[in-house]
């Protein structure tokens, strides 16, 4: 029997309306499959209200938690008076609501009380938003004659207790979706279950990291060896660029878990960067579809995407970033270096996210997000002191306020002509490129640029060479 797995985002399920929406089409899609598992996010903007509360509480403040409290009654109340017409129904979803929002004032108390908040606090807290969700969208389903049950992912996905940012433990998931989740779908019930969140083995509750209930999505599909997983989402796929930026993008139609990967990691918003790991190891296929436009056929994501005319697919962009680089011709030769260089930045917990070394090895430079720059380039100075002390490395410098831009696609790599082609279309704007490296899936070049002249730039390559081409 087919399963499929659907992931509903923040918007999708973001008020009552959206909520209808996205309970016609699990009820459309359900009767097309045979096992349908239904993961959902928190109402949108509920779960910043929570941390928010919790943060501020943490400071002395027993205002702002006690106002999320209330905003979040009303708010889920009005939700539930439109969208549940049975009586019975509707009184116990809302008494349900109001001991989770309960339980969050309580939490929140302690938190004050003690003037901090934990990380493991923090990801019961910021967690709730998602277990009201589960429980609406369920509702909403029963309502409509489907058999739902509201399931906490703390009951299926096993973690590690890396607290934010858990890491999940798959063969542990595996066996708890056997004993939690299979025996749900033999009966003909479509569980809905809660995003971003899962536990450890002694059932504390973790998150998945924000914007996890992708990830979610993809851990139980892979548990399931689901045949297909959906995420819906406000957009209608995979675009070939920020829309804000530039107005003509239009869908990809099809990518390769590689492809994707690369967008993610480089800024682009449409799924959590963790989300394709565990349909890449179960050979899954991902799709991204429009919960407000379902017939928008949206982005399919596979192993191997039929060819597709073109090179290049996408160009996303990161701001905020800064580029830091250590310099000097006393370098050339010296084993360790570049080890030394990168375990002083690992030591202040700063990402990475482009590395760049000239081929006479007289530099190195990296691209890390700005707030990091102060503490890196301390840690850098202690590490390398000898050498600067020695004039063997000349000094250590950053240039702010820079944008990281990415060109994705598979016929990237092997492809002759492909950085001429981005070269040239940057220089007829006058855009100065800063440093250039490509990606270890050899999919992707990434060039640096100034910030005022990123968007420029993004639509300079959009235009020139990936309409130019699909055209």
């Amino acid at each position: 029997m087919k399963t499929i797995v659907m992931k509903f985002g923040g918007t999708s399920v973001g008020n009552a309306e959206a909520i209808g929406q996205a309970a016609d089409l699990i009820k459309q899609e359900s009767e097309r499959w045979g096992h349908m598992v239904v993961v959902v996010s928190a109402m949108r903007g509920v779960t910043d209200a929570l941390i928010d509360g919790a943060l501020t509480a943490a400071q002395g403040d027993e205002d702002t938690y006690r106002g999320v409290v209330s905003d979040l009654r009303v708010h889920h109340t009005l939700a539930v008076a439109k969208l549940i017409s049975n009586p019975d129904s509707r009184t116990s979803l809302l008494k349900t609501i109001d001991a989770y929002l309960d339980e969050y004032a309580a939490f929140c108390h302690s938190v004050h009380v003690l003037g901090e908040v934990t990380l493991r606090a923090m990801d019961t807290i910021s967690s709730m938003g998602e277990r009201v969700s589960a429980r609406v969208v369920a509702a909403r389903l029963n309502e409509q004659g489907q058999r739902a049950q509201a399931v906490d992912a703390t009951e299926l996905i096993v973690t590690d207790d890396c607290y934010q940012q858990a890491v999940p433990q798959m063969q542990a998931t595996a066996e708890q979706v056997q004993r939690n989740l299979v025996p749900l779908l033999e009966e003909g019930i479509i569980p809905v279950v809660t995003g971003f969140m899962g536990a450890t083995v002694d059932g504390i509750t973790t998150t998945l990291g924000r914007g996890g209930s992708d990830y979610s999505a993809s851990i139980l599909g892979a548990a399931l060896k689901a045949d297909e997983v959906w995420t819906w989402t406000d957009v209608d796929g995979v675009l070939t660029a920020d829309p804000r930026i530039v107005p003509d993008a239009h869908i990809i139609p099809e990518l390769s878990y590689s492809e994707v990967g690369e967008l993610a990691y480089f800024g682009a918003k449409v799924l959590h960067p963790k989300t394709i790991r565990p349909v890449v190891e179960s050979g899954i296929p991902l799709w991204v579809k429009n919960t407000f436009n379902p017939t928008c056929p949206g982005t399919r994501i596979v192993a191997e995407p039929k060819s597709t005319p073109g090179t290049v697919k996408a160009v996303t962009a990161i701001p905020g970033l800064s580029m830091v680089t250590v310099e000097g011709r006393g370098m050339m030769g010296v084993p360790g270096i570049a080890a030394r260089t990168f375990s002083a930045v690992a030591s202040q917990g700063a990402s990475v996210l482009m590395i760049s070394q000239a081929s006479s090895e007289q530099s190195i430079c990296f691209v890390i997000p700005s707030a990091d720059v102060p503490s890196v380039i301390v840690a850098l100075e202690k590490e390398l002191s000898l050498e600067l002390g020695r004039r063997d490395i000349e000094r250590v410098r950053s240039v702010d306020d820079v944008v990281i831009i990415s060109a994705v696609g598979a016929g990237v790599r092997g492809t002759p002509g492909v950085a001429a082609r981005l070269f040239t279309a940057l220089s007829a704007q006058e855009i100065n490129i800063i440093a250039i490296a490509q990606g270890s899936s050899e999919c992707s070049i990434s060039l640096v640029v100034n910030s005022a002249q990123a968007k420029q730039a993004v639509r300079q390559i959009h235009s020139e060479v990936i309409n130019h081409v699909a055209a």
